[in-house]
């Protein structure tokens, strides 16, 4: 039967999840009515439900988990808690499903919610969550003859406990270490987290904020990672890290102030991992720097090379059995987490190498990198489809090899470039890399030039 007049807009369920303003695109009644979908076609006994600090999380958590439980589903309500946080609760205790109630880095007027299975298995818009936009824009609900329970449960320091288990605490130094909550939900748990350690922590930004007075608790922009490289000179810290605003993704400064970029974490992670466990597989999409591929190969591992998105990620690293994946967005897989992303024990694991290697950071990474990489570079393209026909033909003959797991990437040897187009926006997304810098400065100029032609 159908519930309610209000309408739901189809446009705020995008490919990993539910995004939208607050007030125009997403209300606390399409919450109500996104609960009752998810739990209809989930057919699961019980969904564990996770929220951010967002001004209008409270309404929105309260009205999907009364949407949940009016159709007949038990309700596991976390409260406040990181993504990684509600992905460990449903591996952890073996619950059937999860939302979390979030819009990530994106600016406060945002919210939205993130779903996914048993064992963390994200849905996204091709495993469930079309279906379950499609139901909720219908209205459709069987009605249910009972109405499920709610229980309350804080996992925080069982996470906490968790995240541990990836280090031998005993070997950590006492490091200082500054951390940019950005007013997000890292806050929350890093002071839980730093009693376990013989490190220093040195906060910024710790009160659970959704207005961001500070700075936009999305850490991948440099102009949003300013105030922790300033701090980390000022204090003379060993290391920094930003959180953005569900803490899942991590972004660490080393211990000049210098940002350390996300395939620079990778190769770091992947330097620890492969020493304790040699041979395993680690995985990388295809835009992170060649120096994790030739670390792995030269340190016995087995590389991986995945498409960039969470999705693809997990589903490679599950049929591998990989122990680790990274990307260069900030995003650190981990076998050993239900597959799941967690940047708190990608920043465990850099602390006990620093610790163990007993070198600044710069030092650690400086011999194992040995490309220039141009960041991510968009261009608004009007065709994206025969822009990329066209670089193909330009570009094609030219290089060593040209390959198409996702856009299309031209190796030729002392340098490469990617170009794939959003999944959401008319963009062109560049990646260049290259041995020496005045050499990336060319070739990123000319391949630009090229898009934008």
């Amino acid at each position: 039967m159908n519930t309610s007049n209000t309408t739901v807009d189809p446009s705020i369920f995008k490919a990993y999840d539910v995004r939208g303003v607050y007030g125009e695109t997403l209300h606390a009644e399409t919450a109500y009515r996104i609960g009752r979908a998810a739990a209809q076609y989930l057919k699961v006994p019980e969904i564990a439900v996770g929220r951010d600090m967002r001004v209008s999380s409270p309404q929105i958590a309260e009205a999907l988990i009364r949407g949940i439980s009016d159709q007949g589903v038990n309700v596991i309500d976390l409260g406040q808690i990181t993504t990684d946080g509600l992905y460990f609760a449903v591996g952890k205790f073996k619950y059937a499903a999860g939302a979390m109630v979030t819009a990530s880095h994106n600016p406060g007027k945002y919210n939205g919610i993130k779903f996914c299975r048993a064992e963390a298995f994200p849905i996204s818009l091709d495993t469930g969550l079309g279906d379950i936009r499609d139901l909720a824009v219908s209205g459709n609900f069987a009605e249910s003859e009972k109405k499920g329970e709610i229980t309350q449960r804080d996992v925080i320091d069982d996470y906490v406990q968790h995240a541990l288990t990836f280090i031998d605490v005993k070997k950590l130094k006492p490091l200082k270490v500054v951390i940019d909550a950005g007013n997000g939900m890292s806050g929350l748990i890093m002071p839980r987290v730093f009693k376990h350690l013989p490190c220093e922590l040195v906060p910024l930004y710790f009160e659970l904020d959704g207005t961001f007075p500070n700075h936009p608790a999305s850490p991948i922009e440099p102009e949003n990672m300013v105030d922790v490289q300033k701090k980390v000179r000022e204090v003379g810290a060993d290391v920094g890290a930003a959180f953005d605003g569900d803490a899942d993704r991590m972004f660490p400064v080393d211990e000049h102030g210098n940002l350390v970029d996300g395939s620079m974490v990778t190769l770091a992670v992947t330097n620890s991992l492969l020493q304790k466990q040699p041979g395993s597989t680690i995985l990388y999409n295809l835009i992170v720097s060649k120096s994790v591929p030739e670390l792995i190969e030269k340190l016995g591992g087995k590389g991986l090379r995945t498409r960039v998105g969470h999705s693809f990620i997990k589903a490679d690293m599950r049929q591998a059995n990989g122990i680790f994946g990274g990307e260069h967005s900030g995003h650190f897989y981990f076998r050993d987490n239900w597959f799941a992303d967690s940047g708190l024990i990608a920043l465990l694991i850099m602390l006990e190498l620093i610790s163990v290697e007993d070198k600044p950071l710069s030092e650690i990474i400086k011999p194992l990198d040995h490309w220039v990489r141009s960041g991510e570079i968009n261009s608004t393209v009007t065709d994206t489809k025969s822009k990329l026909q066209a670089l193909e033909e330009h570009f094609g003959n030219k290089a060593n090899s040209v390959d198409k797991l996702d856009g299309l990437t031209f190796d030729f040897g002392d340098w490469w470039f990617n170009v794939r187009p959003s999944n959401t926006e008319p963009l062109l997304r560049l990646n260049v890399e290259a041995k020496e810098q005045a050499q990336l400065e060319q070739k990123r100029d000319e391949v630009l030039a090229f898009i934008r032609s």
